[in-house]
Order: C-alpha cells, then sequence, then structure tokens
C-alpha cells in the first residue's frame, strides 16, 4: 500500500506541474485573442488526469483535497459542455473562465503543498491558516481574477458570437 502511495503521489504531483506549465501556455493564447486547441486540449486532458489521480488515493473521509477534486471535476465538466457548444455565445465566458479557474487550483494546490512540505514555507505557516499561508493565497486569487476578466475580454474564437 505505502509503494502504491508513494508512486500516485510522485505521477500525481508530475502531472499537476506539467499541466500548469501547459495551462500557462494555452492561457496566454487566449490573451492573444485565439487559443490553440492542441495546447488547450493538452491542458484540459492533463488536468482531468490530475482530477482522476487525486481521486485514486486511498479515500480518509472528505478532505479540503477531496473537496478541491470535486469542484475540479465540476469546472472541467463546465469547460467540457462549453467546447461542445462550440465556446460561442455565453459558452464563451464559461469556456475561459473554466480554463482559468482550473489553472487556479492548480496553483491553490501547489501553494498549500508547498506551505506544507518546504521547510522554509512551513515554519512561516506550519497550520496553513498563518498570515503569510493566507497572503499568499490571496494575492494568487487576485492575479486569477486579473487573468479571467482580461482573458474575457480578449478572447474571440472564429464564429464567436458576443455577448
Amino acid at each position: 500500500m505505502m509503494l502504491y502511495v508513494w508512486l500516485l503521489t510522485i505521477v500525481h504531483t508530475i502531472l499537476s506541474f506539467v499541466a500548469i506549465g501547459v495551462g500557462i501556455k494555452a492561457i496566454v493564447g487566449l490573451f492573444q485573442g485565439a487559443h490553440s486547441n492542441w495546447w488547450t486540449r493538452r491542458f484540459f486532458e492533463l488536468a482531468l488526469a490530475v482530477t482522476f489521480t487525486g481521486f485514486i488515493f486511498p479515500f480518509a473521509g472528505v478532505t479540503p483535497a477531496f473537496a478541491t477534486g470535486i469542484v475540479s471535476a465540476v469546472i472541467l465538466i463546465a469547460w467540457f459542455l462549453a467546447h461542445r457548444a462550440h465556446i460561442v455565445g455565453a459558452w464563451r465566458w464559461i469556456y475561459v473562465l473554466a480554463m482559468v479557474a482550473s489553472l487556479y487550483l492548480l496553483i491553490f494546490v501547489t501553494i498549500a503543498q508547498a506551505f506544507q512540505k518546504v521547510p522554509f514555507l512551513n515554519a512561516l505557516a506550519p497550520t496553513g491558516s498563518e498570515p503569510p499561508f493566507a497572503i499568499a493565497q490571496a494575492i494568487a486569487l487576485v492575479i486569477f481574477i486579473v487573468i479571467g476578466t482580461l482573458a474575457v475580454r480578449r478572447f474571440r474564437p472564429a464564429g464567436a458570437v458576443r455577448v
């Protein structure tokens, strides 16, 4: 069991970091007013893999990680539905915000894990309820609100209807 959890943790972590990198590249495309189907599809696949691998850890009850996985799954479903609707009308901003929110959740969890695992950061916020942790998460949230707002304004895929 320990080997399974150790290997799963490594795979889950690698997938998370790769998803963050691909997600950044995909969101840059939104700022250019378009997107790359290749980058956005890879980001969706990686975000889905991260969410899935999070659910196959041994279940220890409803934890913040489990709740984050549920939220991530809902966001990915919204993103998929928007893509299937050809990103037109209101689906355009749902697509963009779901994409940005998915990347934000990956960053949110990375910050939380950093404060748990990196000794310097853990010394600043050992329980995750101290001001340094809250400040780091608040900064990330503000940055992603700005990114989401700008991306919704700039992203206009071919054939989209302005809402």
